[in-house]
């Protein structure tokens, strides 16, 4: 019997896993609250790390995601499909075009806080990782069953924070791999 080692994840996402567009999750005809999501990938030091990929999941502006098994009587978007997938660059930079979702249901029929699942893959690490983005200031992140249940010291690693105004809304959210300051990652 053989054990086969472990191995880790990457360096393979931009050549094989990235295609131009992924990043941009809006169309014209999109509805919604257009926001540009931008920041860097981190690891333990604060160095950047390159090639990280990161996809992002999320519901449409009026809190439905595009999948068979959310069934709410809610429109879906014909032009938002709430999945997007982007690699960092040599500085660790990576953006995506989205729309501010809707909240959603959770527990209990309780509405969640607009939020954006991401998911992070990188070299070095044996698993992917999975946290969310929340918007800053949005009064439903009070009452978030999730993200109330992470320590208050913590929660700030999952609250992006705006940048200069532009035409569209930015958002900064870095993620730190580890260390101080390390975004809170979730077993799921």
């Amino acid at each position: 019997m053989s054990i086969t080692p472990s191995q880790t994840i990457g360096p393979f996402f931009a050549p094989v896993l990235i295609r131009p567009g992924l990043e941009s999750m809006v169309q014209p005809a999109t509805r919604g609250d257009r926001v540009t999501i931008a920041g860097r990938v981190l690891d333990g030091d604060r160095a950047p790390v390159a090639d990280a990929l990161i996809e992002l999941w999320q519901a449409n502006a009026e809190g439905r995601y595009d999948h068979p098994e959310d069934t709410q009587e809610k429109l879906l978007d014909p032009h938002f499909h709430g999945f997007g997938r982007a690699c960092s660059d040599a500085d660790g930079w990576y953006r995506f075009h989205t729309i501010k979702p809707g909240p959603v249901p959770g527990a209990n029929a309780v509405l969640q806080a607009p939020h954006i699942n991401v998911t992070i893959f990188g070299r070095g690490l044996l698993n992917r990782l999975l946290t969310r983005i929340y918007f800053p200031g949005d009064p439903l992140n009070t009452h978030d069953s999730v993200l109330n249940a992470v320590p208050s010291a913590r929660r700030s690693t999952l609250i992006a924070t705006a940048c200069a105004p532009s035409s569209e809304t930015t958002l900064r959210f870095d993620i730190v791999l580890q260390g101080e300051g390390e975004t809170v990652f979730f077993s799921v």
